[in-house]
């Protein structure tokens, strides 16, 4: 595994930098096209009844209904409305319509927080599989990332499918750097714990299932990794979950009442079905990724090579989360599968661009991501 210690910006974070915002310009120009939605307006509503009310029983949670799938989603979106009315000296209870007519980029406000989250899941992923893979792992994954429909679809849009996105992503691949870390000092344990504690409330704050499973398969990673330090899992684990509960707490405001219906919605229930994994993969946008993870795994299965640890774990929750459904609300898991499947083809790539046929998959990547690149930008509005 390639050793990547500390931040600096040369050229691989030039590169990715430079990717990272050519999703930017193309979820401008779709901000561009948008007109605000009855989803927006809901979602700013709530969300600045979250900010600006103090109680919740008298503000959002009776007014938007009760919040099923979570609460960060209407608070990323509200937030930067609320700021804007704070700064700009407005009257509290200014409403979103009215913010419209004063301000010509309100739907740029309103959307910005998703954006910022893609943009932080694209930084994520591009970290993980450039510690994995090395540089070519990291920009496959990332180029494929930034091009990618259903991606700039969700930053473009308010909801909480993209932040749990990033949220299960960050929290699983925390603990098992915070399993690896158990092997070495403890004091190189704190700063892991503390990051995975914020991770799995951002998960928990975004939707409940996501949370719950976020935390088995965090569980099962270290147990599997921290070999000869097992007996420290629980409490890491009970440290991080108090905490998250604490922080989640904090997202309803303190209220009991109101962070109750956490443990008593629909949402935490889970089933599995191949309906929305086979509906993903014939959908002809996304017949690039589609084509690039059939290869990757005909070239994973006979190749002994390409079946470890850092490939078979992503390939894993790809499969997990493509074949999940909540019964309790509407979600998209399919997209919290999108980043484990390209860690997954990421590898899988990086590892035959080493071998003799380095020319043949050189040349099979590049077209894949023209591909890619191709159907984003004939998607676009």
């Amino acid at each position: 595994m390639p050793k990547i210690s500390g931040f600096q910006f040369k050229r691989p974070q030039q590169l990715a930098a430079l990717l990272l915002l050519m999703l930017i310009v193309q979820c401008l120009w779709v901000f561009h096209r948008q007109t605000l939605t009855s989803r927006d307006y809901d979602f700013a509503r709530c969300g600045r009844e979250m900010w600006e009310k103090p109680d919740p029983l008298a503000g959002y949670f009776t007014t938007c209904g009760n919040i099923h799938d979570g609460t960060l989603g209407y608070r990323v979106a509200g937030l930067p409305l609320s700021l804007q009315r704070v700064l700009a000296g407005q009257d509290a209870d200014t409403s979103t319509w009215e913010m419209r007519h004063e301000l010509s980029y309100t739907l740029l406000l309103l959307h910005s927080g998703f954006l910022l989250t893609g943009i932080l899941l694209g930084g994520a992923l591009w970290w993980v599989t450039r510690r994995l893979y090395g540089n070519t792992g990291g920009f496959i994954a990332l180029a494929f990332y930034c091009f990618c429909p259903p991606v700039i679809h969700a930053c473009t849009y308010p909801n909480n499918e993209i932040l749990t996105a990033f949220g299960l992503f960050a929290s699983i691949y925390t603990a098992i750097g915070v399993a690896h870390a158990m092997q070495g000092p403890p004091r190189k344990w704190r700063s892991r714990i503390v990051l995975l504690t914020l991770t799995l409330a951002f998960t928990a704050a975004s939707h409940v299932a996501a949370f719950l499973l976020a935390l088995l398969l965090a569980i099962g990673f270290m147990a599997y990794l921290a070999v000869g330090r097992r007996a420290y899992i629980v409490p890491i684990m009970m440290t991080a979950t108090v905490g998250t509960l604490l922080l989640l707490f904090a997202s309803y405001d303190f209220s009991p009442d109101a962070f109750s219906y956490f443990f008593r919605s629909g949402a935490g229930r889970i089933w599995f079905s191949l309906q929305p994994g086979r509906e993903w993969v014939l959908t002809f946008s996304h017949s690039a990724v589609t084509l690039a993870a059939a290869s990757a795994l005909m070239l994973y299965l006979p190749t002994r090579r390409s079946r470890y640890f850092g490939n078979t774990v992503p390939l894993l929750l790809a499969l997990l989360f493509f074949t999940l459904i909540t019964p309790g609300i509407s979600s998209e898991p399919t997209l919290w599968a999108l980043p484990f499947l390209l860690t997954f083809i990421a590898g899988v790539f990086a590892d035959f661009l080493e071998t003799r046929y380095r020319r043949v998959f050189l040349l099979v990547t590049g077209s894949l991501l023209i591909l890619e690149a191709a159907l984003s930008i004939l998607s676009l509005p």
